[in-house]
């Protein structure tokens, strides 16, 4: 059964993630789905009128040639009192650090073994491991679900989503 509907960019928004919410499943508004950290903010308070069930905000770290204010979205993420995070892309250390201080928790989206466990080392609370036929992550070694899923599991010491 479904039960998490990770960050999606373009359509992890509230139209998405309060239906998710309130089917009982826990979804993610994909931050930099919004322009500014400010819209974000705005996107949270309206997932907020439409559902009064957990939801959690995405917030993928990615090298980009415009520079992505993350501290700024990491904040209006701490200061809209969401808690909890799904983080992916890069090493996700600095905001770890942050949403922990925050009493946020966090799932750290992985797409290797050796990824979600360097997320272990640093503290996220769950680790949400994706094969390489989940769309937009595929990562460097194309390793499928059905081979990852397991591999993760057997190493991996914390919760773990198979996505």
């Amino acid at each position: 059964h479904p039960i998490v509907c990770g960050g999606m960019t373009a359509v992890g928004t509230a139209d998405l993630i309060a239906p998710v919410a309130n089917a009982g499943a826990l979804g993610f508004l994909t931050a930099l789905t919004q322009p500014t950290p400010e819209a974000l903010a705005k996107e949270i308070a309206r997932c907020r009128t439409m559902t009064d069930r957990p939801f959690g905000v995405n917030l993928t770290i990615l090298p980009t040639l415009t520079p992505v204010p993350y501290d700024e979205y990491r904040e209006a993420i701490i200061d809209s009192g969401i808690t909890i995070v799904e983080t992916a892309g890069s090493n996700p250390a600095e905001h770890v650090a942050a949403f922990k201080k925050a009493g946020i928790k966090v799932i750290h989206k992985a797409v290797a073994v050796r990824h979600a466990l360097k997320a272990e080392a640093i503290g996220v609370d769950a680790i949400s491991i994706d094969g390489f036929e989940c769309a937009g992550h595929p990562g460097n070694d194309d390793i499928p679900g059905l081979v990852l899923i397991p591999a993760a599991a057997r190493q991996v010491r914390i919760p773990l989503i198979a996505s």
